[in-house]
């Protein structure tokens, strides 16, 4: 079958005619090389790009794609795309300030074939200049989207590569809040903005129809900050890919770098899913850190958040459950009030006796450490306060403070934040920074060793994300993090590290996580009901790391009900939130059908 023939036989004429009569000999004959199961080409004519691969026919034009066809089930997943109407790339800066980066004002765009696989996209624009550079990827079918721009004025964050008009009934599916499944016009996702790995918690997403859609994915292991912008304020089937500068943005004229992967799948979600997981593992090595996990965190069946330091609680679910199947996160353990004076970890006697029994009992004991929150009023300060998260936008420093049921954020002033302990002021320490993982490593080794701990949680790891101050011993926050966890676990004779939040950085080193739902860390929002059904990060990190509930699951009322159900439908670990012993002698509905699952 020659090349002409096959296409025909594909039934994608439009496309695959212009492919036949401007296709070169060199790029035929790669292709006759090649397996008929495999090939990519890709051809430039009148400013706009045609791509066949074995899997897809596409249209590229203005850096928009306008035509995107599966090659299997001959559907289109895109509808008329307007390249006139928006601009395919985009500068941002501070606050989303979005600058176009095309041909509306006195601009031209020029499109250029570089070999039979690769273009480029040369934009020239009135506010900046930028290149699309596209490939073809023969062995997985992707089409290779590697958008850049830059400007004479400085402060910019990120270049934003857009992709639109995809069919209405297409779902969405995204690793936010352990994964979501919603039309586009959802408002819990129209026109929002997802920062990597924080809260886009793996660098893919999947447009899902009935028997198959496309998805979209980074292949990067360098830590590169990115993030997806869902819709805009006039349109809703739209996605935004950002490339992020690292900070400090207040000199950086330019963003780019990173390549997005484009490609059509049939059946569910499941599949791209397990493809995205496969490489994940590969580029990870992780097959090695997944046979040194301990085995017994495959058994538990049941957990407890937030865990009163109450020896009667242990003997009322040993009652119900084998306590060698129960993970108990231990919040306060400390001679210290709950978050102050971080990072000191030592144990009352109350806690001494509650963990030590529990061990006897064969409990998990999990008590409660902090990665990065540290209490600038602890004398360890002195030795880091050089190394806060400073916010890239306003230069801010990140961290908290509570009081009397309101958060006041960081005290600006050097002397508030060394002398308000009773307002539980925390700052943020840079986890790159290898001074702090000694001083945190020391402090939670001391605890493990008089305390006989094997299983340590420590919080707030999920909170990695571009900063003014990126790079701290030449590591992102990201990096840092999962140095971080790496330190702790391999402290003394190895401990099981459990953390806060779940993304593909903090998995690689932890074996549970206490996951949140969809912008619901206390108070549930309208519309929860509709993030739940989707188990994307359990199906995506599971075999290493496994999720518990975090808070509002005592099923006291239809909304700690509802919260227990979508955590479920996550994959989560069965988790109850418990004030006595009493809730579980004597448990609510709700409470009865996870002990009795756990049992």
């Amino acid at each position: 079958m020659d090349r002409r023939d096959f296409f025909k036989t594909t039934g994608v004429l439009a496309v695959s005619d212009v492919l036949a009569r401007h296709i070169s000999p060199v790029s035929a004959k790669v292709i006759n090389q090649a397996s008929e199961e495999k090939y990519a080409s890709l051809i430039v004519k009148d400013n706009k790009i045609y791509i066949e691969t074995f899997r897809l026919s596409a249209v590229i034009e203005k850096g928009f794609i306008t035509m995107l066809k599966s090659k299997r089930s001959g559907q289109s997943l895109l509808q008329h795309v307007d390249v006139n109407s928006s601009a395919a790339l985009q500068l941002i800066y501070r606050s989303d300030e979005t600058v176009s980066i095309d041909n509306s004002t006195f601009g031209n765009i020029v499109t250029r074939a570089l070999s039979d696989r690769r273009a480029e996209i040369v934009f020239h624009a009135w506010d900046g200049d930028g290149v699309i550079l596209v490939s073809v990827d023969p062995e997985t079918g992707d089409i290779l989207i590697e958008p850049s721009a830059y400007s004479s004025r400085p402060g910019v964050r990120a270049c934003r590569w857009t992709l639109k008009n995809f069919r209405t009934d297409l779902e969405l599916i995204a690793p936010f809040f352990q994964g979501i499944k919603l039309k586009m016009d959802d408002p819990l996702i129209a026109n929002t903005h997802w920062p990597w790995p924080m809260y886009w918690e793996a660098g893919l997403v999947i447009l899902q129809g009935e028997n198959g859609g496309f998805w979209v994915h980074a292949q990067d292991n360098h830590y590169r900050y990115k993030a997806l912008h869902v819709g805009t304020q006039h349109e809703t089937t739209c996605l935004g890919f950002d490339t992020e500068a690292y900070g400090p943005i207040d000199d950086n004229k330019s963003a780019g770098g990173l390549a997005w992967r484009i490609n059509v799948f049939e059946g569910d979600w499941t599949v791209p899913t397990e493809s995205y997981r496969q490489w994940l593992w590969n580029a990870y090595k992780l097959a090695a850190e997944e046979s040194q996990r301990k085995p017994w965190i495959y058994d538990v069946s049941f957990a407890v958040s937030w865990c009163p330091t109450d020896t009667k609680v242990l003997g009322a679910i040993a009652k119900k459950v084998d306590p060698a199947k129960v993970l108990l996160h231990i919040p306060n353990w400390r001679t210290d009030p709950y978050d102050e004076n971080y990072p000191n970890y030592i144990a009352s006697e109350t806690a001494k006796l509650f963990i030590k029994r529990g061990q006897e009992m064969g409990f998990h004991m999990m008590p409660h450490f902090n990665s990065i929150d540290m209490d600038p009023s602890h004398s360890s300060y002195a030795f880091l306060l050089d190394f806060q998260y400073r916010g890239i936008d306003r230069q801010d420093l990140r961290g908290w403070s509570w009081y009397q049921g309101r958060g006041l954020g960081v005290p600006e002033s050097n002397a508030s934040r060394l002398h308000n302990r009773d307002k539980k002021v925390m700052i943020k320490v840079h986890p790159g920074l290898g001074m702090w993982r000694a001083i945190l490593g020391d402090a939670i080794l001391k605890a493990a060793q008089v305390d006989n701990l094997d299983t340590v949680f420590i919080d707030v790891t999920l909170v990695s994300h571009n900063l003014h101050n990126c790079l701290v011993d030449s590591l992102t926050s990201s990096e840092g993090m999962k140095k971080l966890i790496d330190h702790v676990g391999h402290l003394g004779n190895g401990l099981v590290v459990g953390g806060e939040g779940l993304n593909e950085i903090t998995m690689q080193g932890q074996s549970f996580a206490q996951a949140h739902l969809f912008k619901s860390w206390h108070d549930s929002i309208d519309g929860l009901e509709r993030a739940g059904g989707c188990n994307l990060n359990e199906r995506l990190f599971g075999k290493l790391c496994r999720t518990i509930g975090y808070s509002g699951l005592g099923g006291r009322d239809t909304n700690q009900e509802l919260r227990m159900r979508i955590h479920a439908e996550h994959g989560a670990i069965p988790t109850v939130t418990i004030r006595s012993a009493d809730e579980i002698d004597n448990p609510v509905p709700a409470v009865k059908r996870l002990l009795d699952m756990a049992g």
